[in-house]
Protein backbone atom coordinates (compact mmCIF):
# COMPACT_ATOMS: atom_id res chain seq x y z
CA UNK A 1 0.00 0.00 0.00
CA UNK A 2 2.94 2.36 0.84
CA UNK A 3 4.18 1.75 -2.38
CA UNK A 4 0.95 2.48 -4.00
CA UNK A 5 0.91 5.84 -2.27
CA UNK A 6 4.51 7.02 -2.88
CA UNK A 7 3.88 6.11 -6.79
CA UNK A 8 0.70 8.41 -6.88
CA UNK A 9 2.83 11.20 -4.99
CA UNK A 10 5.60 11.29 -7.58
CA UNK A 11 2.90 11.16 -10.63
CA UNK A 12 1.44 14.41 -8.38
CA UNK A 13 4.31 16.08 -8.27
CA UNK A 14 4.99 15.53 -12.26
CA UNK A 15 1.84 17.03 -12.87
CA UNK A 16 2.16 20.10 -10.78
CA UNK A 17 5.55 20.64 -12.44
CA UNK A 18 3.81 20.26 -16.07
CA UNK A 19 0.60 22.42 -15.20
CA UNK A 20 3.33 24.91 -14.20
CA UNK A 21 5.89 24.89 -17.03
CA UNK A 22 3.48 24.72 -19.50
CA UNK A 23 1.84 27.78 -18.45
CA UNK A 24 4.81 29.76 -17.95
CA UNK A 25 6.20 28.79 -21.65
CA UNK A 26 2.70 28.96 -23.48
CA UNK A 27 3.13 33.17 -22.92
CA UNK A 28 6.19 32.84 -25.29
CA UNK A 29 3.86 31.99 -28.44
CA UNK A 30 2.09 35.12 -29.54
CA UNK A 31 -0.20 33.74 -31.87
CA UNK A 32 -3.29 31.52 -30.95
CA UNK A 33 -2.37 29.07 -33.53
CA UNK A 34 1.03 28.38 -32.39
CA UNK A 35 0.15 28.37 -28.87
CA UNK A 36 -2.47 25.33 -29.90
CA UNK A 37 0.27 23.12 -31.66
CA UNK A 38 2.18 24.10 -28.74
CA UNK A 39 0.10 23.02 -26.42
CA UNK A 40 -1.01 19.97 -28.27
CA UNK A 41 2.14 18.46 -28.86
CA UNK A 42 3.09 19.89 -25.13
CA UNK A 43 0.14 17.44 -23.62
CA UNK A 44 0.51 14.34 -26.02
CA UNK A 45 4.12 13.86 -24.90
CA UNK A 46 3.28 14.33 -20.96
CA UNK A 47 0.47 12.64 -20.92
CA UNK A 48 2.06 9.56 -22.84
CA UNK A 49 4.76 9.58 -20.25
CA UNK A 50 2.33 9.57 -17.10
CA UNK A 51 0.97 7.01 -19.01
CA UNK A 52 3.81 4.45 -19.34
CA UNK A 53 5.36 5.30 -15.88
CA UNK A 54 1.96 4.09 -14.44
CA UNK A 55 1.42 1.15 -16.58
CA UNK A 56 5.15 0.33 -16.81
CA UNK A 57 4.64 -2.25 -13.83
CA UNK A 58 2.32 -4.45 -15.81
CA UNK A 59 3.81 -3.97 -19.19
CA UNK A 60 5.63 -7.60 -19.18
CA UNK A 61 6.60 -6.51 -22.95
CA UNK A 62 9.69 -4.12 -21.41
CA UNK A 63 10.50 -7.20 -19.10
CA UNK A 64 12.13 -8.82 -21.91
CA UNK A 65 13.09 -5.89 -23.67
CA UNK A 66 15.58 -4.26 -21.18
CA UNK A 67 17.61 -1.96 -23.43
CA UNK A 68 14.53 -0.46 -25.00
CA UNK A 69 13.21 0.16 -21.75
CA UNK A 70 16.38 1.80 -20.75
CA UNK A 71 16.38 4.07 -23.91
CA UNK A 72 12.61 5.20 -23.38
CA UNK A 73 13.16 5.73 -19.61
CA UNK A 74 16.35 8.17 -20.58
CA UNK A 75 14.49 10.23 -22.30
CA UNK A 76 11.45 10.35 -20.15
CA UNK A 77 14.03 11.42 -17.19
CA UNK A 78 15.53 13.82 -19.81
CA UNK A 79 12.59 15.75 -19.92
CA UNK A 80 11.70 15.73 -16.50
CA UNK A 81 14.92 16.78 -15.80
CA UNK A 82 14.91 19.56 -18.60
CA UNK A 83 11.34 20.66 -17.49
CA UNK A 84 12.58 21.17 -13.70
CA UNK A 85 16.01 22.62 -14.41
CA UNK A 86 13.57 25.62 -16.53
CA UNK A 87 10.94 25.48 -13.78
CA UNK A 88 14.07 26.46 -11.20
CA UNK A 89 14.00 29.78 -13.49
CA UNK A 90 10.56 30.48 -14.11
CA UNK A 91 10.36 30.35 -10.08
CA UNK A 92 12.72 33.02 -9.66
CA UNK A 93 11.10 35.19 -12.22
CA UNK A 94 7.90 34.45 -10.38
CA UNK A 95 9.05 35.30 -6.89
CA UNK A 96 10.99 38.57 -8.81
CA UNK A 97 8.13 39.84 -9.89
CA UNK A 98 5.77 38.47 -6.67
CA UNK A 99 8.54 40.74 -4.62
CA UNK A 100 7.86 43.73 -6.28
CA UNK A 101 4.31 43.42 -6.39
CA UNK A 102 4.53 43.16 -2.21
CA UNK A 103 6.76 46.36 -2.25
CA UNK A 104 4.36 48.17 -4.89
CA UNK A 105 1.81 47.84 -2.68
CA UNK A 106 3.65 48.39 0.83
CA UNK A 107 5.08 51.47 -0.28
CA UNK A 108 2.13 52.96 -2.86
CA UNK A 109 2.15 55.87 -1.02
CA UNK A 110 5.24 57.27 -0.71
CA UNK A 111 5.50 57.79 -4.57
CA UNK A 112 8.98 55.16 -4.80
CA UNK A 113 7.93 53.19 -8.09
CA UNK A 114 8.43 49.48 -8.53
CA UNK A 115 7.71 48.59 -12.28
CA UNK A 116 10.56 47.29 -14.01
CA UNK A 117 11.95 50.06 -16.14
CA UNK A 118 13.61 47.78 -18.98
CA UNK A 119 13.60 49.58 -22.04
CA UNK A 120 15.41 46.14 -24.07
CA UNK A 121 14.45 42.59 -23.12
CA UNK A 122 12.54 42.22 -20.15
CA UNK A 123 13.79 40.51 -17.05
CA UNK A 124 10.89 38.02 -16.85
CA UNK A 125 11.23 37.81 -20.10
CA UNK A 126 14.99 36.98 -20.11
CA UNK A 127 14.20 34.12 -17.17
CA UNK A 128 11.55 32.09 -19.11
CA UNK A 129 14.17 31.65 -22.13
CA UNK A 130 16.79 31.06 -20.16
CA UNK A 131 14.91 28.49 -18.27
CA UNK A 132 13.57 26.95 -21.76
CA UNK A 133 17.03 27.37 -23.09
CA UNK A 134 18.73 25.42 -20.06
CA UNK A 135 16.16 22.81 -19.81
CA UNK A 136 16.50 22.30 -23.79
CA UNK A 137 20.17 22.13 -23.81
CA UNK A 138 19.96 19.25 -20.81
CA UNK A 139 17.53 17.48 -22.94
CA UNK A 140 19.68 17.76 -26.22
CA UNK A 141 22.93 16.59 -24.55
CA UNK A 142 21.33 13.32 -22.96
CA UNK A 143 20.15 12.30 -26.31
CA UNK A 144 23.86 13.73 -27.64
CA UNK A 145 25.24 10.65 -24.88
CA UNK A 146 24.12 8.06 -26.66
CA UNK A 147 26.34 8.29 -28.85
CA UNK A 148 29.64 8.12 -26.58
CA UNK A 149 28.98 5.18 -24.13
CA UNK A 150 31.57 3.14 -26.38
CA UNK A 151 33.99 6.27 -26.55
CA UNK A 152 36.74 4.35 -24.22
CA UNK A 153 39.49 6.39 -22.94
CA UNK A 154 42.68 5.46 -21.74
CA UNK A 155 43.95 7.10 -18.33
CA UNK A 156 47.24 6.74 -18.05
CA UNK A 157 48.87 7.18 -14.16
CA UNK A 158 51.82 7.00 -12.25
CA UNK A 159 51.72 6.34 -8.70
CA UNK A 160 54.97 6.40 -6.61
CA UNK A 161 54.94 4.59 -3.36
CA UNK A 162 58.04 4.78 -0.80
CA UNK A 163 57.77 1.15 0.31
CA UNK A 164 57.05 -0.37 -3.48
CA UNK A 165 59.59 -3.62 -3.61
CA UNK A 166 62.51 -2.73 -6.21
CA UNK A 167 61.17 -4.99 -8.41
CA UNK A 168 57.57 -4.25 -8.81
CA UNK A 169 58.67 -0.22 -9.66
CA UNK A 170 57.97 -0.17 -13.31
CA UNK A 171 54.72 -2.63 -13.20
CA UNK A 172 52.17 -2.32 -15.32
CA UNK A 173 48.18 -2.73 -13.84
CA UNK A 174 45.35 -2.56 -16.01
CA UNK A 175 42.45 -1.50 -13.89
CA UNK A 176 39.03 -2.16 -15.71
CA UNK A 177 35.52 -1.52 -13.76
CA UNK A 178 31.70 -2.17 -14.32
CA UNK A 179 31.38 -3.85 -17.93
CA UNK A 180 27.57 -4.46 -17.14
CA UNK A 181 27.66 -6.52 -20.49
CA UNK A 182 23.43 -6.55 -20.37
CA UNK A 183 23.29 -3.06 -21.46
CA UNK A 184 25.65 -3.92 -24.17
CA UNK A 185 24.39 -4.08 -27.78
CA UNK A 186 27.29 -2.82 -29.91
CA UNK A 187 29.88 -5.79 -29.87
CA UNK A 188 32.12 -4.56 -32.19
CA UNK A 189 32.32 -1.77 -30.30
CA UNK A 190 33.09 -3.93 -27.35
CA UNK A 191 35.70 -5.39 -28.75
CA UNK A 192 37.54 -2.36 -29.93
CA UNK A 193 37.60 -1.54 -26.44
CA UNK A 194 39.41 -4.95 -25.78
CA UNK A 195 41.83 -3.92 -28.55
CA UNK A 196 43.27 -0.79 -26.39
CA UNK A 197 42.76 -2.38 -23.13
CA UNK A 198 45.38 -4.83 -24.70
CA UNK A 199 47.33 -2.39 -26.83
CA UNK A 200 48.51 -1.01 -23.37
CA UNK A 201 51.04 -4.03 -23.13
CA UNK A 202 50.16 -4.37 -19.04
CA UNK A 203 51.52 -6.82 -16.69
CA UNK A 204 48.12 -7.64 -14.91
CA UNK A 205 44.88 -6.93 -15.09
CA UNK A 206 42.53 -5.84 -12.34
CA UNK A 207 38.46 -5.77 -12.65
CA UNK A 208 36.51 -4.39 -9.55
CA UNK A 209 33.25 -5.48 -9.89
CA UNK A 210 30.02 -5.45 -11.76
CA UNK A 211 30.62 -7.61 -14.80
CA UNK A 212 27.02 -7.92 -15.39
CA UNK A 213 23.41 -5.73 -14.47
CA UNK A 214 21.59 -8.58 -13.26
CA UNK A 215 22.17 -11.93 -14.29
CA UNK A 216 24.97 -14.71 -15.53
CA UNK A 217 23.40 -15.04 -18.78
CA UNK A 218 24.25 -11.32 -19.88
CA UNK A 219 27.80 -12.64 -20.57
CA UNK A 220 26.83 -15.38 -23.19
CA UNK A 221 27.10 -13.27 -26.03
CA UNK A 222 30.48 -11.35 -24.57
CA UNK A 223 32.17 -14.24 -23.79
CA UNK A 224 34.43 -14.54 -26.59
CA UNK A 225 35.57 -10.82 -26.42
CA UNK A 226 36.21 -10.83 -23.08
CA UNK A 227 38.60 -14.15 -22.63
CA UNK A 228 40.47 -12.20 -25.16
CA UNK A 229 41.73 -10.05 -21.81
CA UNK A 230 44.60 -11.59 -20.31
CA UNK A 231 47.95 -10.32 -19.23
CA UNK A 232 51.78 -12.48 -17.88
CA UNK A 233 50.62 -11.52 -14.02
CA UNK A 234 47.18 -13.30 -14.83
CA UNK A 235 43.95 -11.06 -14.20
CA UNK A 236 42.23 -10.67 -11.58
CA UNK A 237 38.79 -9.60 -10.38
CA UNK A 238 36.00 -8.88 -7.19
CA UNK A 239 32.52 -8.82 -7.21
CA UNK A 240 29.93 -5.75 -7.37
CA UNK A 241 26.72 -4.75 -6.35
CA UNK A 242 25.02 -5.77 -9.53
CA UNK A 243 26.72 -9.45 -9.91
CA UNK A 244 24.30 -10.64 -6.46
CA UNK A 245 21.18 -10.45 -8.89
CA UNK A 246 19.97 -7.85 -5.97
CA UNK A 247 17.91 -5.68 -8.69
CA UNK A 248 15.53 -8.25 -10.35
CA UNK A 249 13.37 -11.06 -9.68
CA UNK A 250 13.87 -14.46 -9.15
CA UNK A 251 11.41 -17.66 -8.62
CA UNK A 252 13.50 -18.44 -5.50
CA UNK A 253 16.04 -17.94 -3.26
CA UNK A 254 17.91 -21.40 -5.28
CA UNK A 255 17.79 -19.64 -8.40
CA UNK A 256 19.31 -15.90 -7.01
CA UNK A 257 21.54 -18.59 -5.29
CA UNK A 258 22.94 -20.58 -8.71
CA UNK A 259 23.25 -16.89 -11.09
CA UNK A 260 26.00 -16.27 -8.30
CA UNK A 261 27.33 -19.23 -9.43
CA UNK A 262 27.20 -19.26 -13.04
CA UNK A 263 28.57 -16.02 -12.82
CA UNK A 264 31.74 -17.19 -10.96
CA UNK A 265 32.28 -19.94 -13.50
CA UNK A 266 31.85 -17.15 -16.26
CA UNK A 267 34.58 -15.69 -14.79
CA UNK A 268 36.83 -18.68 -14.37
CA UNK A 269 35.46 -19.38 -17.98
CA UNK A 270 37.34 -16.03 -19.04
CA UNK A 271 40.16 -17.09 -17.44
CA UNK A 272 39.92 -14.79 -14.86
CA UNK A 273 40.77 -14.86 -10.90
CA UNK A 274 37.76 -14.11 -8.74
CA UNK A 275 38.84 -13.58 -5.21
CA UNK A 276 36.40 -13.79 -2.90
CA UNK A 277 37.35 -11.97 0.70
CA UNK A 278 40.71 -13.57 0.28
CA UNK A 279 44.45 -12.56 -1.14
CA UNK A 280 47.23 -13.73 -3.64
CA UNK A 281 50.98 -12.88 -3.47
CA UNK A 282 52.39 -11.98 -5.75
CA UNK A 283 56.10 -12.68 -6.89
CA UNK A 284 58.64 -10.67 -9.07
CA UNK A 285 62.80 -11.66 -8.94
CA UNK A 286 62.40 -12.83 -5.30
CA UNK A 287 60.26 -9.72 -4.03
CA UNK A 288 56.34 -10.57 -2.94
CA UNK A 289 53.60 -7.85 -2.51
CA UNK A 290 49.98 -8.97 -1.68
CA UNK A 291 47.11 -8.72 -3.67
CA UNK A 292 43.70 -8.43 -1.98
CA UNK A 293 39.78 -8.51 -3.05
CA UNK A 294 37.21 -8.62 -1.62
CA UNK A 295 33.00 -8.49 -2.07
CA UNK A 296 31.09 -5.85 -2.58
CA UNK A 297 31.39 -3.27 0.69
CA UNK A 298 29.50 -0.23 1.09
CA UNK A 299 29.01 2.89 2.88
CA UNK A 300 25.52 3.33 2.57
CA UNK A 301 22.85 1.13 3.33
CA UNK A 302 20.87 0.81 0.46
CA UNK A 303 23.71 -1.23 -0.78
CA UNK A 304 25.24 -4.80 0.24
CA UNK A 305 27.97 -5.63 2.66
CA UNK A 306 29.16 -8.68 1.60
CA UNK A 307 33.03 -7.96 1.70
CA UNK A 308 34.84 -9.68 4.71
CA UNK A 309 38.45 -7.38 4.63
CA UNK A 310 39.64 -8.79 7.88
CA UNK A 311 39.14 -12.21 6.78
CA UNK A 312 40.84 -11.17 3.44
CA UNK A 313 43.60 -9.21 5.03
CA UNK A 314 44.44 -11.78 7.35
CA UNK A 315 48.04 -13.35 6.26
CA UNK A 316 49.23 -10.24 4.54
CA UNK A 317 50.91 -8.60 7.24
CA UNK A 318 54.26 -9.73 6.51
CA UNK A 319 54.07 -7.66 3.08
CA UNK A 320 55.68 -4.63 2.43
CA UNK A 321 52.73 -3.53 -0.18
CA UNK A 322 49.33 -4.39 -0.33
CA UNK A 323 46.70 -3.83 -2.96
CA UNK A 324 43.00 -3.59 -2.32
CA UNK A 325 40.14 -4.05 -5.19
CA UNK A 326 37.29 -3.11 -3.43
CA UNK A 327 34.42 -2.36 -5.91
CA UNK A 328 32.40 0.85 -4.22
CA UNK A 329 34.72 4.07 -3.11
CA UNK A 330 32.93 4.57 0.36
CA UNK A 331 34.60 1.43 1.66
CA UNK A 332 37.61 3.58 1.33
CA UNK A 333 36.93 6.00 3.91
CA UNK A 334 34.72 4.19 6.00
CA UNK A 335 36.89 1.26 6.88
CA UNK A 336 40.02 0.54 4.61
CA UNK A 337 41.60 4.12 5.97
CA UNK A 338 40.71 4.15 9.84
CA UNK A 339 41.39 0.19 10.27
CA UNK A 340 43.89 -0.91 7.64
CA UNK A 341 46.39 1.90 7.40
CA UNK A 342 48.99 -0.34 5.50
CA UNK A 343 46.78 -1.12 2.30
CA UNK A 344 49.26 1.26 0.16
CA UNK A 345 46.49 1.33 -2.99
CA UNK A 346 42.86 0.58 -3.40
CA UNK A 347 41.18 0.01 -6.99
CA UNK A 348 37.54 0.98 -7.27
CA UNK A 349 34.34 1.46 -9.62
CA UNK A 350 31.10 1.74 -9.14
CA UNK A 351 30.49 5.64 -9.39
CA UNK A 352 30.58 5.37 -13.14
CA UNK A 353 31.08 9.01 -12.49
CA UNK A 354 27.34 8.61 -12.58
CA UNK A 355 27.70 8.84 -16.71
CA UNK A 356 27.15 12.43 -17.11
CA UNK A 357 29.31 15.74 -15.90
CA UNK A 358 31.84 17.79 -16.84
CA UNK A 359 35.59 16.75 -16.79
CA UNK A 360 38.80 18.69 -17.97
CA UNK A 361 42.27 19.64 -16.94
CA UNK A 362 41.20 22.67 -14.69
CA UNK A 363 37.58 21.24 -13.53
CA UNK A 364 35.85 18.59 -12.88
CA UNK A 365 32.20 17.88 -11.58
CA UNK A 366 29.83 15.02 -11.72
CA UNK A 367 26.10 15.46 -8.95
CA UNK A 368 27.82 11.99 -8.15
CA UNK A 369 29.83 13.77 -5.79
CA UNK A 370 27.11 15.30 -3.87
CA UNK A 371 27.27 11.53 -2.74
CA UNK A 372 30.55 10.23 -3.02
CA UNK A 373 33.64 11.99 -2.08
CA UNK A 374 36.01 9.88 -3.80
CA UNK A 375 34.06 9.20 -7.41
CA UNK A 376 36.85 9.47 -10.45
CA UNK A 377 39.75 9.33 -10.55
CA UNK A 378 43.13 9.51 -8.04
CA UNK A 379 42.82 10.53 -4.26
CA UNK A 380 45.48 10.78 -1.82
CA UNK A 381 45.63 11.01 2.40
CA UNK A 382 48.69 10.44 3.89
CA UNK A 383 50.69 7.42 1.87
CA UNK A 384 47.52 5.84 1.06
CA UNK A 385 46.05 6.11 -2.42
CA UNK A 386 42.81 5.18 -4.35
CA UNK A 387 41.94 5.06 -7.42
CA UNK A 388 38.15 5.21 -9.05
CA UNK A 389 37.83 4.12 -12.40
CA UNK A 390 35.00 5.83 -14.41
CA UNK A 391 33.55 2.46 -15.81
CA UNK A 392 33.56 0.48 -18.77
CA UNK A 393 30.17 0.07 -19.71
CA UNK A 394 26.49 1.80 -18.31
CA UNK A 395 23.51 1.03 -16.91
CA UNK A 396 20.19 2.90 -16.46
CA UNK A 397 21.08 5.94 -18.65
CA UNK A 398 22.07 4.55 -22.35
CA UNK A 399 25.34 7.23 -22.38
CA UNK A 400 27.28 9.09 -21.07
CA UNK A 401 28.04 13.00 -21.01
CA UNK A 402 31.21 14.36 -20.43
CA UNK A 403 32.24 11.50 -18.25
CA UNK A 404 33.63 8.63 -20.44
CA UNK A 405 33.95 5.31 -20.33
CA UNK A 406 37.53 4.37 -19.13
CA UNK A 407 40.65 2.01 -19.39
CA UNK A 408 42.90 2.88 -16.96
CA UNK A 409 46.91 2.20 -16.65
CA UNK A 410 48.73 2.20 -13.78
CA UNK A 411 52.30 2.24 -13.63
CA UNK A 412 54.16 1.66 -10.13
CA UNK A 413 57.41 3.68 -9.14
Amino acid sequence: MRNWYGSWVIVLIILLIDFYVYYVIRTVFAGDRSRMTFTYIYWTVSVGMLAFIVSFPAIHYFEAHIILRSYIFAIILGILFAKLIGAVFFLADDIRRGFLWIMSKTFYKTGVDFTPTETTISRSVFLTWTGIAMGSGLFASLLYGFSNKYDYQVKKVKLTFANLPQAFRGLRILHISDIHSGSFTNKEAVNKGVDMALAQKADIILFTGDLVNDKAIEMKDYMDVFSRITAPMGVYSTLGNHDYGDYTSWPSPEAKMQNLEDLKEVEAKLGWKLLMNEHVILEKKGEKIALIGIENWSAFGSFPKYGKLKEAYTGTEEYPFKILMSHDPSHWDAQIRPEFPDIDLTLSGHTHGMQFGVENPYFKWSPVQWFYKEWAGLYEEKNQKIYVNRGWGFIGYPGRVGILPEITLIELA
